[in-house]
């Protein structure tokens, strides 16, 4: 999910605490909880800082600082820091910070990106692409239950924020269902299938390959699939110079489910056909060549 998204879901996750009989200290250390913790596991951008890091950058973000298997550990951390600058020990603000880093990896998960949650044991990367990378569906949601509590102000606040994420999950929930029957219905088809949630809610990218072909398709339940355009991939072609000149290349190839090869008398290049749009993909790594 985007910054924002993420941030909204630390605010929703603090309001939805009752704290009518915290004292302020206390509040201040769940809101520091609350808002770190929704946005801690992003720390992996800083190695784009490093010329290594700008290479590995697409394995590495989304990688082990979004594990499962970090969670309690990026909540000790926060709770340590929470303590000694406001003198709390209460462990709300621990399992505060432990599900809000859990929703972060979570929800990066339901998206067409790719997470690794089970990182270190595993390398692959979750992508479920039930879910756009910025769904203004959240939003929605959470602007309504924000309008709810300035207009009927006799209603307990951490009520309203409950129920707004009953709302978030049921939108994941039918977001879900909907992408496991049209991925179901791809897989007949295709050897090999990505799934990417358009922005707009119960309509999908189908993305399938047959041995050298990929065909991109758009797919709700109540529609079926209708296909927009088939690629050829030159699966054949020897992609050794690229990844020699162009590390990245190799790098996108192992994160990627699969990848369109191509070549021409001017380039050799890869690219991940879930971002194909308008005739490129803004995940193209390749290289110049003359073959004069």
């Amino acid at each position: 999910m985007d910054t924002v998204t993420h941030m909204l879901f630390g605010l929703t996750t603090y309001g939805a605490v009752k704290k009518e009989e915290m004292d302020r200290n206390k509040k201040r250390a769940l809101l520091f909880s609350a808002l770190t913790s929704s946005q801690i596991p992003d720390i992996d951008v800083v190695a784009n800082i490093t010329e290594t890091g700008r290479v590995m950058g697409q394995m590495w973000h989304r990688g082990l600082t979004h594990s499962f298997f970090l969670v309690p550990i990026w909540a000790g951390l926060i709770y340590v820091v929470a303590y000694f600058i406001w003198k709390r020990k209460d462990l709300l603000i621990f399992y505060l910070a432990m599900i809000n880093v859990a929703i972060h990896n979570a929800s990066d998960a339901l998206n067409a990106w790719g997470t690794g949650v089970f990182e270190p044991l595993s390398q692959m990367r979750v992508t479920l692409g039930v879910i756009p990378i910025v769904d203004l569906v959240f939003w929605s949601i959470i602007l309504f239950g924000f309008v709810i509590i300035r207009i009927k102000r006799h209603i307990q606040r951490y009520k309203v924020w409950r129920y707004v994420w009953v709302g978030i999950t049921l939108h994941i929930f039918i977001q879900g269902i909907q992408g496991i029957i049209i991925y179901q219905e791809a897989i007949k088809e295709y050897e090999e299938v990505a799934l990417s949630a358009s922005f707009l809610p119960g309509h999908f990218s189908v993305i399938g390959k047959n041995s050298d072909i990929v065909t991109l398709s758009n797919a709700t339940v109540w529609g079926g699939e209708v296909v927009n355009e088939t690629i050829v991939s030159m699966d054949e072609a020897n992609l050794e110079p690229l990844y020699q000149e162009n590390p990245k290349a190799e790098v996108l190839v192992e994160w990627s489910p699969f990848v369109v090869v191509v070549e021409t008398d001017e380039i050799l290049g890869v690219y991940d056909p879930r971002f194909y749009r308008d005739g490129s993909s803004f995940l193209f790594e390749y290289i110049n060549i003359n073959r004069e």
